[in-house]
């Protein structure tokens, strides 16, 4: 029984560093594989209870884990949409022959690196068949509450290449200087015009014509104007505002706004904001004439008409020229026009035990009960980190210290080996007993 039990556990040995062997194998086989996660073989020994002082062997099983929450080192690319995760967390992706059968039923699988590119259809896709996944963007590039528990919002990410974007002008600042010596009694009394070019809701280059005219005086000086605002889109709503404006010559807040009284029926003058909300062809428009009393507007000195500052948003239709990553995961179409609009949002997803996924092909991972349940992050939010654009991970495959272990399980192998060869004589001599 006892030689028979060290029979048994030299073959359980043998088995044992051959699977030590094959997860070497593996190991350095994908040593330049990137986003490899190495795979750990421990062995526990089998103890078989003895009696009467005999002892029997039990042997040796060797287990293997792969230890997926190893990050490897992030080489730099020159990809834009080569993304890795930087610290706890991984990108969610799917297939793509999932994705191409467009039953909406595309399964949700892990990754912590990939080198995605646009194919023909406009999704990011890496070499391998992995489609990234993410949140879809409003049209003004907010992105929406989803629920962080399930896969159920994600979508391809999909980017149009051809695509065309403008955005409509909703905020204008006009920052102008009025010559005062034109309030003076005796001026000419010429009207100041000035032409706001801005954007319509279809991208369109449209007008604001601000006309300011002086109030002359019959002695002194009025210090006073009226503005008139006109819009190229709809002339025959002109004019969408008419303001009377006082400016004040006093020692600490001269040529600063006095006060600004709307016609009747116009739109009112907001004094806390120095804002008002007038009515474009397009729908609301908040102009910016600046607070009474500051010169963070209109102001009135000297003797020149002067535009010292025009801002506004919006920009005209423009084609889409690129795609990049932040570290927050939020995916931006950069335009030729100057703009850029964020339409998607890459989660990060993060479980209570990483290594207990399914490994799959491709270095994808699957959750199963033994990770525990997923929640989606915002990446670098929680306990997840960043994502990194222009990058891919390494492989955490230390070469020099698998070519240790391959030596290692070599020599136990080896040892194991003479251990049945032993037996094997042992048990040679006792069938030699009777000739």
């Amino acid at each position: 029984m006892t030689i028979s039990s060290s029979l048994n556990a030299g073959v359980a040995g043998l088995q044992a560093n051959a699977t030590r062997l094959a997860s070497i194998s593996d190991n350095i086989a994908n040593s330049s594989t990137f986003g490899y996660k190495r795979v750990e073989t421990d062995f526990q020994s089998m103890v078989i209870s003895s009696q009467g002082g005999s002892y029997s062997a039990g042997g040796v099983r060797a287990t293997t884990n792969r230890l997926i929450d190893q990050r490897g080192s992030l080489v730099t690319t020159s990809n834009a949409t080569d993304l890795a995760v930087r610290g706890r967390g991984m990108l969610p992706v799917s297939k793509a022959t999932e994705v191409e059968v467009a039953n909406g039923d595309t399964e949700m699988y892990l990754t912590t690196t990939g080198s995605f590119r646009t194919d023909s259809e406009g999704y990011l896709r890496s070499e391998s068949g992995l489609v990234l996944l993410g949140w879809p963007a409003l049209p003004d590039g907010s992105i929406p509450p989803f629920p962080r528990d399930t896969a159920a919002g994600l979508e391809p990410v999909q980017i149009n290449v051809n695509q065309f974007s403008g955005e409509p002008t909703t905020r204008l600042s006009l920052g102008v200087n009025l010559p005062a010596t034109e309030t003076d009694a005796g001026s000419p009394g010429d009207e100041q015009v000035l032409s706001v070019e801005y954007y319509d809701n279809l991208g369109t280059s449209e007008n604001i014509t601000v006309r300011f005219s002086p109030v002359v005086p019959g002695t002194g000086s009025s210090n006073a104007w009226t503005l008139t605002l006109d819009d190229s889109a709809n002339p025959a709503n002109n004019p969408i505002g008419v303001y009377d404006l006082t400016f004040t010559d006093s020692r600490n807040a001269g040529g600063t706004l006095d006060s600004v009284t709307p016609q009747a029926g116009q739109p009112p003058y907001d004094p806390a904001t120095g804002k008002i909300l007038l009515n474009v062809d397009g729908g609301p428009m908040e102009i910016d004439i600046g607070l009474l009393g500051q010169s963070d507007g209109l102001t009135q000195l000297s003797d020149s008409f002067a535009p010292v500052s025009i801002t506004k948003d919006g920009s005209p239709v423009g084609n889409m020229k690129s795609v990049e990553v932040d570290a927050n995961g939020y995916v931006h179409a950069f335009f030729d026009t100057g703009i850029t609009r964020t339409i998607y949002q890459v989660p990060l997803v993060d479980l209570p035990n990483p290594n207990g996924m399914v490994a799959l092909d491709n270095q994808t991972y699957q959750p199963s009960v033994d990770s525990g349940s997923f929640f989606l992050w915002d990446a670098g939010d929680g306990p997840t980190g960043d994502v990194v654009a222009f990058a891919r991970e390494e492989s955490t495959t230390d070469v020099a210290g698998e070519l240790t272990a391959m030596i290692q399980t070599q020599r136990a192998y080896s040892s194991n080996a003479k251990v049945i060869q032993t037996v094997d004589e042992m048990l040679q001599e006792t069938t030699n007993i009777k000739r």
